[in-house]
C-alpha cells in the first residue's frame, strides 16, 4: 500500500524538518515501483521503505547536507552491480533506482497538506515535477480531478500538462517528455485512501479489520449487536457504526473507492445488506458464505458491479486469521488492477 497517507499524516502534525524521498523512474526490476515516497525526519526517524533495506542507509546519509543546503537532489542507485561494495549486499534486485530527495520547506509543506486535504475528501490529485540541469526540481504542480492548480511552477503552466489529467496511459507514474517544457518532467497520481466497510462485527471480523488497518485501508465496521460492535475488539478501525442496515446505510457516505464486505453470518440482515448496497457504485463488494447461500439472498438483485462470492481468493483458508488474509489479498489485488464496472445478475 502507497505510504503517502501515513506520510501526510506526518508532515501535518509534526514540527520536525524532513526530507521526502520518491523513486522517479526504475530501469529494470525493483522492489518499489516509481511514485513510491519516503519520508526521513530530522531526528532518525523514516516512514515508508523504498527497497527491502539496499537504499535506506544510503539515502539517511545525504538528509543532513539536505537539510542544511535547502536543496533538492537526485540520486541513482546501480543495483545490477555484483560488487559487494555497491548498494546492497551481491546483486540485489537487478534495476537502477532514481530517487529524488526534496526538503521539505514550509511552502511546501503547505502544499502537501492541501494534497492531503484533497485526497481526505475522496479526489484524486496528479502530480507534475519539472527538474533543473542538476537534478534538482525547477518546479511543481498539483492538479485536481476539476483542473485546481496549486504547487511552484515557474512562469504560465502549460495548458498540455493540464490535458494529461484526463490521458489515463500520460498519468501513469514516471518520468515522461513533456514538448511544453522541453524536458523531462515526473508523473504521479495521488488517489484517496482505500476505505474498507466491515458489516459483521463477529469474532471473524476482528482479524481482518486488524490486517486490512496494517495494509493501509481505512476500516469502518458496522453491526446492530452492542456485544459485537466493540472498539475493544476493532482498536485500529476509523469508525464503528452501530445500528441496523436500514440506520447505518443512512449514516455512512459510500464512495467509488469504496470496498465492501458483507460478514454478518444472519440471512436476513445480509439479504438486507445486499439490496440496499446494490443501490451503491462501490469499487469492490464482497460476501462471506458458500456459493449456493449467497445466490439464495442475492437473487433479483441487480448490481453495478461485480460481487465477489465466496468472498477472498481461494486458498485453501480455514480459521478467521486466514480467511481473513484471503480477503484481504483479494481486496489489494482489485486495488491494484484497472478499475472494471460489470453488470452482474443473481439468478
Amino acid at each position: 500500500m502507497e505510504e503517502i497517507h501515513r506520510i501526510l499524516e506526518t508532515i501535518e502534525r509534526t514540527d520536525l524538518r524532513s526530507v521526502l524521498a520518491t523513486i522517479t523512474r526504475v530501469e529494470g526490476s525493483a522492489y518499489r515501483k516509481e511514485g513510491t515516497s519516503m519520508l526521513f525526519l530530522e531526528d532518525g526517524s523514516q516512514i515508508g521503505v523504498l527497497s527491502a533495506g539496499c537504499l535506506e542507509a544510503g539515502l539517511s546519509a545525504c538528509v543532513p547536507d539536505i537539510l542544511e543546503t535547502g536543496v533538492s537532489r537526485t540520486f541513482v542507485f546501480d543495483m545490477q552491480s555484483s560488487d559487494p561494495l555497491s548498494w546492497g549486499e551481491g546483486p540485489g534486485c537487478g534495476g537502477v533506482v532514481h530517487v529524488m530527495m526534496e526538503p521539505v520547506n514550509d511552502r511546501f509543506a503547505d502544499h502537501l497538506c492541501t494534497l492531503k486535504h484533497y485526497l481526505d475528501h475522496h479526489i484524486e490529485v496528479m502530480l507534475v515535477k519539472s527538474f533543473a540541469s542538476d537534478g534538482s526540481v525547477a518546479g511543481y504542480g498539483f492538479l485536481t480531478e476539476d483542473r485546481y492548480l496549486f504547487g511552484e511552477w515557474k512562469g504560465q503552466f502549460p495548458q498540455a500538462l493540464f490535458d494529461w489529467t484526463s490521458s489515463g496511459d500520460l498519468r501513469r507514474s514516471g518520468m515522461r517528455f513533456s514538448s511544453s517544457v522541453q524536458s523531462d518532467v515526473f508523473v504521479h497520481t495521488y488517489y484517496p485512501k482505500p476505505r474498507l466497510i466491515i458489516f459483521g462485527a463477529g469474532p471473524d471480523a476482528r482479524p481482518l479489520a486488524a490486517f486490512a488497518a496494517v495494509a493501509g485501508f481505512s476500516v469502518v465496521v458496522s453491526d446492530w449487536r452492542p456485544v459485537y460492535c466493540d472498539r475493544r475488539y476493532f482498536p485500529d478501525a476509523e469508525s464503528i457504526v452501530l445500528g441496523f442496515p436500514e440506520e447505518t446505510m443512512q449514516r455512512i457516505p459510500f464512495t467509488s473507492y469504496d470496498y465492501v464486505v458483507v460478514m454478518t453470518h444472519h440471512f436476513q440482515r445480509d439479504q438486507q445488506l445486499a439490496r440496499l448496497l446494490s443501490e451503491r457504485q462501490l469499487c469492490y463488494l464482497g460476501i462471506l458464505g458458500s456459493k449456493k447461500r449467497t445466490e439464495c439472498l442475492l437473487k433479483g438483485v441487480t448490481f453495478p458491479m461485480k460481487v465477489h462470492f465466496p468472498v477472498g481468493l481461494a486458498i485453501g483458508a480455514e480459521g478467521p486469521e486466514e480467511i481473513a488474509v484471503s480477503i484481504l489479498a483479494e481486496l489489494i489485488h482489485r486495488k491494484n488492477r484497472k478499475p472494471e464496472v460489470v453488470i452482474h445478475e443473481a439468478e
